[in-house]
């Protein structure tokens, strides 16, 4: 018990707000008590939320497209056999120190795997689900009407007609949830995070429609080193050959 609350004063936690100033849409799935085929996601109290999972996964696909404009060679995600390097049979760009993890000798993992984790590394750090701050009571289901379109003759597809739940539009909503940097994260996480933080402008579905489209009214405090950024910018150049 003492091991464990020495680790949990270890983690690092900040809180992070988003504010969707457009119609949200985060499915359910086939949830029932609902007239629509998507109905919107809510947590046990009613509460409208954003799963951590969807906002980590954008966080991870950013972080990926920021390494790879640094020169800094990226797993393929989400492709599982993708995302590991075995040493015995590693591409030159991966055999660097950049890649090596300490206990994982028979592997190499890119930086994004060393904060996000792969099919053999954890993760080293957790997402929560962002969870509205306006009572459940003061908003209305609304239901919103769509069609299937057919991508080849860019026309409706017949009866294809469908419902999603939204929350209401032109309502500016808070969001509020935390992220956790656990002991063994990276220090370079930290700018790489925040800057992939400023990269994401809409959460949800149907995103090309005009929903979910959000603003950051808090960011985690990090405080990322000026080691940090320069390990980060020096991407391929240090790489073994």
């Amino acid at each position: 018990m003492i091991v464990l609350n020495e680790l949990l004063n270890l983690v690092e936690t900040y809180t992070i707000t988003a504010v969707i100033d457009t119609a949200l849409c985060v499915g359910a799935g086939g949830s029932s008590g609902s007239l629509a085929d998507k109905p919107i996601v809510r947590n046990a109290e009613g509460n409208l939320l954003i799963p951590g999972s969807q906002l980590k996964g954008r966080l991870r696909h950013e972080c990926e497209k920021i390494a790879r404009g640094l020169g800094w060679e990226v797993c393929e995600s989400p492709n599982a056999g993708k995302m590991v390097i075995r040493r015995d049979n590693a591409p030159d760009k991966f055999k660097r120190s950049d890649y090596e993890v300490s206990g994982y000798n028979d592997t190499y993992h890119c930086l994004i795997s060393q904060i996000f984790g792969d099919p053999v590394l954890p993760s080293r750090i957790i997402v929560d689900d962002l969870i509205c701050t306006e009572d459940p009571d003061n908003l209305p289901e609304v239901i919103r009407p769509g069609v299937t379109i057919n991508r080849s003759r860019g026309t409706a597809e017949e009866n294809k007609l469908y419902f999603l739940e939204t929350s209401p539009a032109n309502v500016s909503l808070k969001f509020e949830g935390q992220i956790y940097l656990l002991p063994n994260c990276p220090t370079y996480a930290k700018p790489l995070i925040l800057s992939a933080f400023k990269h994401i402008h809409a959460l949800g579905g149907s995103k090309s429609a005009g929903l979910g489209w959000l603003s950051w009214d808090k960011l985690p405090e990090f405080k990322p080193t000026d080691e940090d950024w320069i390990f980060l910018a020096k991407g391929g150049n240090n790489a073994a050959n």
